[in-house]
């Protein structure tokens, strides 16, 4: 992302940079709105925002079961690289934190309704979402395209720290 400029984007667009301007002052909006826009679309693909006639242990699984490999591998590269260039960029940190926020907001409105459910026992669904998102974070930071290398123990680190926050049995939220 820090290699990212209006002239650069007109070229790729065959358009002249003029035009990228028009629509995005800087190249620290476009970059800030794109982060978005990718951030935005991982959540809604790995949460769905409305699954009313799915349990709420299936979407969980179903989550866990997308965090992982190639895709999973490049937005946890894409959310480290915000994340360090954040720290200059006002925008982009402003995205960032957003974004932070939907994703910590959608996962503990699953947890929640997992407990309302009966589903799931846990007395703080934010607490709990807030450290599945740090595990997950240190992972993708971690292992990045090396998550296949990694022990297995290490590998379900989330879904085992999930299970347990939750009160599930081992297994409840592996991948079938």
């Amino acid at each position: 992302m820090e290699s990212i400029t209006l002239r650069r984007i007109g070229e790729e667009l065959d358009v002249r940079p003029g035009l990228v301007s028009h629509y995005f002052p800087s190249a620290e909006e476009l970059v800030a709105e794109a982060f978005g826009d990718a951030a935005s679309g991982e959540l809604d693909a790995l949460i769905p925002p409305a699954a009313p006639d799915a349990h709420p242990t299936a979407r969980l699984a179903a989550f866990f079961a997308l965090t992982s490999g190639p895709a999973w591998n490049a937005i946890s590269a894409l959310w480290v690289n915000a994340r360090h260039l954040s720290r200059y960029r006002p925008a982009l940190s402003s995205r960032v934190a957003e974004q932070e926020a939907a994703w910590r907001d959608r996962l503990s409105g699953l947890l929640a309704d997992g407990v309302a459910h009966g589903a799931f026992r846990t007395p703080h669904p934010v607490v709990t979402a807030q450290m599945i998102l740090v595990v997950l974070d240190g992972l993708g930071a971690d292992a990045g395209a090396e998550h296949d290398v990694l022990p297995p123990a290490v590998r379900r680190m989330a879904i085992t720290l999930a299970e347990h926050e939750l009160g599930l049995d081992k297994g409840a939220l592996a991948p079938h």
